[in-house]
């Protein structure tokens, strides 16, 4: 595929800048138009100055180390801007903790259901 890169320019400053994830290769080319204008909308939050750089890249490595992503490289490339913007170590280890509260939600949910089901179970114990 030929490609104008000019026509892409926040994937290709994520691909210079390291950025990019090459999970993303295939979409991006089978639709480099969607892909740019999805990184486009995924970028703001750091382009808005809303939020300070570093707790983008806090909330950044709470999303990626969240046990419904998991993404190791992202967590790691979070991690590593985080620490070069001066963000500590024990900051870094508090957004960790708080990233693994997401988890007790199987418990929210599984709890309840083997409840029931144990009731259930039981229940059909003694109508046999």
């Amino acid at each position: 595929m030929t490609e104008d890169t000019n026509s892409y320019p926040v994937v290709e400053a994520m691909k210079a800048g390291g950025g990019w994830n090459t999970l993303w290769d295939g979409l991006y080319d089978m639709d480099p138009n969607w892909t740019e204008l999805y990184m486009k909308m995924a970028m703001e939050p750091y382009q808005s100055g809303v939020l300070s750089p570093k707790v983008v890249q806090l909330l950044c490595i709470a999303v990626d180390a969240s046990a419904t992503h998991m993404y190791a490289p992202g967590t790691r490339r979070h991690i590593q801007a985080a620490l070069d913007m001066g963000v500590t170590p024990q900051e870094i280890l508090e957004v960790l903790k708080l990233a693994t509260v997401v988890g007790i939600h199987s418990c929210n949910v599984g709890v309840p259901i083997l409840v029931e089901e144990m009731e259930a179970h039981k229940q059909r114990q003694s109508d046999n």
